[in-house]
């Protein structure tokens, strides 16, 4: 069985020109199509204003209120971020008439909850993105997109084909596309309802009103078959917002990079992808006082699409910053991608929490404490101790540890300056005199770089059963005591 989600865009102007209308001022705003209403804040509805009402009408009988030209192109790109970001629900997205999209979501329910859970993640979706939306659910296209269009009253999910039927018979004609420009015919023969619609003879019918209407009636209750177009996902990865009103706090910068993450989100999906790395931009002055965009990276530890994990670390991150100037546009980017691996169930879970735990754990640190803080050991191919006890910044890739010669028991704890001991009875003391447990081992190197070692290492305990690693030091006939490591 077949099941379509329809995503009905109820005030898309409104959302694209004026993304605060519902918290706007009493005086209201107006979107304008060539001269005539097109949508209006609730405000502005309290003062008379409605749907068709030209430019004049609304400066008179509301002269206070915001008056703002549609905007095509914006719209045609909010479409195309909202689409973006629902493939991570199905593959299936196209585009429909009249601010809306379809989703075919047959093999997707079992993987949200079923209809109702995905139908409750796609609403959460929208209102991180910002616009406001009905949903209609049904086993054709044409009906899920009659659906969401419907009374309030009523059901908008029809998982039957019978069900469908019967809550369209209700519907009034003017929901029905091809049947508009017919309306005032219908209505003298008192047809109201697509139910009586799908009555009238199909021939007469034709003749009078095309073919149009007998066809979007067949393909809502599928005896027609129906195409689309799908939406392709790019390949790659840039969203760019620009604001309406500028941003002076880095905690307001989180919301608009939430609706950034939800486009990237659904972008990943799409490609089978995890994201490494991303990149966030965020722009100030242009022009003669331009300032350069400040750049916020996160580098994970291992690849990761979850939207609350990358939205949690964007949150630490942007924490710590502390804005120059005014920002009036943000930048999203993944500049860094990998294939996405599929998690493993185990009959038997890790103690203390899986591989992926422990990265998150380690991200989270990172970008609160930055990456100069978190450290994770990188060993190099080199015998003197303080070369070959490398690190690197924590969330990075592990990289291939470089051979190196096995080592007697060298400590975890290395002193990043050795320690010069003194003598007592020829033994070499740190608090006490300490006593040689193991030793010694041999190094000889670094005569080809200009810092030769000589060394004899041994393993030393002192009076309170603390080992310490200490090393002797031959300079021709000089002999010297280092303290060089601590053993836990």
């Amino acid at each position: 069985m077949r099941l379509w989600i329809s995503v009905y865009l109820t005030r898309l102007s409104l959302d694209v020109l004026c993304p605060s209308w519902s918290e706007s001022p009493a005086h209201g705003q107006v979107i304008l199509d060539h001269d005539k209403v097109r949508a209006m804040t609730p405000s502005a509805a309290a003062m008379g204003v409605r749907p068709g009402m030209r430019r004049g009408g609304v400066s008179t009988i509301a002269p206070e209120a915001t008056l703002l030209d549609r905007d095509p192109v914006r719209e045609a790109s909010a479409l195309n971020d909202i689409a973006l970001c629902l493939l991570q629900y199905t593959p299936e997205v196209a585009m429909a008439a009249d601010d809306s999209l379809l989703l075919d979501v047959s093999a997707s329910l079992l993987a949200f909850g079923g209809p109702r859970g995905i139908c409750r993640r796609i609403r959460q979706s929208m209102a991180l993105l910002g616009f406001h939306a009905q949903l209609g659910m049904a086993p054709t296209a044409q009906g899920a997109w009659l659906m969401a269009r419907a009374p309030r009253r009523g059901h908008r999910r029809m998982l039957r084909q019978p069900s469908l039927a019967r809550r369209m018979d209700g519907l009034s004609c003017h929901l029905l596309p091809p049947a508009r420009p017919h309306l005032d015919w219908l209505e003298g023969i008192g047809c109201r309802t697509l139910g009586a619609l799908a009555k009238l003879p199909r021939a007469g019918l034709q003749r009078r009103c095309g073919k149009d209407i007998s066809v979007a009636l067949d393909r809502a209750m599928g005896a027609a078959p129906e195409l689309f177009d799908w939406v392709v996902a790019p390949s790659t990865f840039q969203a760019k917002l620009e604001l309406i009103e500028r941003i002076d706090h880095a905690d307001a910068v989180l919301f608009v990079a939430h609706r950034l993450i939800q486009q990237m989100t659904g972008w990943l999906v799409a490609q089978h992808l995890a994201v490494a790395r991303i990149e966030l931009a965020l722009d100030h002055e242009r022009g003669r006082h331009a300032i350069p965009p400040t750049l916020l990276q996160i580098s994970l530890a291992e690849p990761a699409w979850h939207p609350e994990h990358l939205v949690r670390l964007l949150k630490e991150k942007l924490a710590q910053l502390v804005l120059t100037a005014p920002v009036i546009a943000v930048t999203l980017s993944a500049p860094d991608v990998a294939a996405r691996t599929l998690p493993s169930e185990s009959l038997f879970p890790e103690p203390g929490g899986t591989p992926a735990d422990h990265n998150r754990l380690l991200e989270l640190l990172t970008a609160r404490l930055g990456a100069d803080k978190v450290l994770q050991p990188l060993p190099k191919a080199d015998h003197r101790p303080e070369i070959a006890n490398g690190w690197q910044p924590a969330p990075q890739p592990k990289a291939r540890p470089a051979p190196v010669a096995p080592a007697a028991d060298r400590p975890f704890w290395l002193l990043e300056q050795p320690i010069a001991l003194v003598m007592q009875q020829h033994r070499p003391v740190y608090g006490s005199r300490l006593k040689m447990l193991r030793g010694p081992d041999r190094l000889e190197t670094g005569w080809w770089d200009d810092a030769p070692a000589s060394r004899d290492y041994f393993i030393a305990e002192s009076d309170n059963q603390v080992r310490y690693w200490i090393y002797r030091e031959r300079v021709d006939d000089d002999i010297r005591w280092f303290l060089h490591g601590l053993f836990a």
